[in-house]
């Protein structure tokens, strides 16, 4: 199977990711939850910084956010950015998980939410929940179509079809792979690729089932 053996050649250079990353002594739920609301359109390290603030004031809670000012929690998630949007939502998905047991809440009731689209959604599924949604974001959809194996301007669910259909559904997995994926965009799959030192290339040739080398050069 093409995909794992992808998976395989990312899991045997970088090793296991380990994701979501959690703060010690956090609720992993929560911080997870939070997490993948405030990451959206910003970067991680200034989601350490919005999360670093929740976690001083003693904020990182469902309830309490839900009961907090908004004006208050918008001063704490300042440092990523539309903070107006994100305080809202973060209110609105707390009252979700206050409202109904966590392991029955659906991709429907999180996709109901202003400011949850899909990524955001199958991340808290994935990483907060264990449920086997596997994420799409841009690294996902970068490394895949200059594999070759998808093309640049497949959409959210047609990626997602092609890669859970072709990869055995296992929740580690589902998690691994994904992590290691943004491991390697961030390390050599970048926006300017540096195709010359990547091992998808190099390597291809003694890899049977991963016949891919032209495409990869596209």
């Amino acid at each position: 199977m093409i995909l794992k053996d992808v998976y395989n050649k990312l899991l045997e250079k970088y090793g296991y990711q380990n994701w979501w990353p959690v703060h010690e002594g956090q609720n992993s739920i929560v911080e997870i939850t939070f997490g993948a609301v405030l990451t959206q359109n910003t970067s991680w390290k200034n989601v350490e910084k919005a999360l670093e603030n929740l976690i001083k004031h003693n904020m990182l809670d469902f309830e309490k956010v839900y009961c907090s000012d908004i004006e208050f929690l918008k001063e704490l998630i300042r440092p990523v950015g539309f903070y107006n949007q994100k305080a809202k939502t973060l209110k609105a998905v707390s009252k979700l998980f206050l409202e109904k047991p966590h392991k029955d809440i659906t991709r429907e009731d999180l996709l109901s939410i202003k400011g949850v689209g899909k990524e955001t959604t199958d991340s808290i599924l994935l990483y907060a929940l264990n449920k086997p949604y596997f994420v799409i974001d841009t690294y996902t959809k970068r490394f895949f179509s200059r594999l070759g194996l998808v093309s640049d301007k497949i959409d959210y669910d047609s990626l997602q079809s092609f890669i859970t259909q072709n990869i055995e559904k296992d929740l580690e997995v589902y998690k691994e792979f994904h992590a290691l994926i943004v491991k390697h965009c961030k390390e050599l799959c970048t926006k300017k690729p540096k195709c010359e030192i990547c091992f998808f290339k190099c390597e291809v040739n003694n890899t049977e089932g991963l016949k891919i080398e032209k495409r990869a050069n596209n």
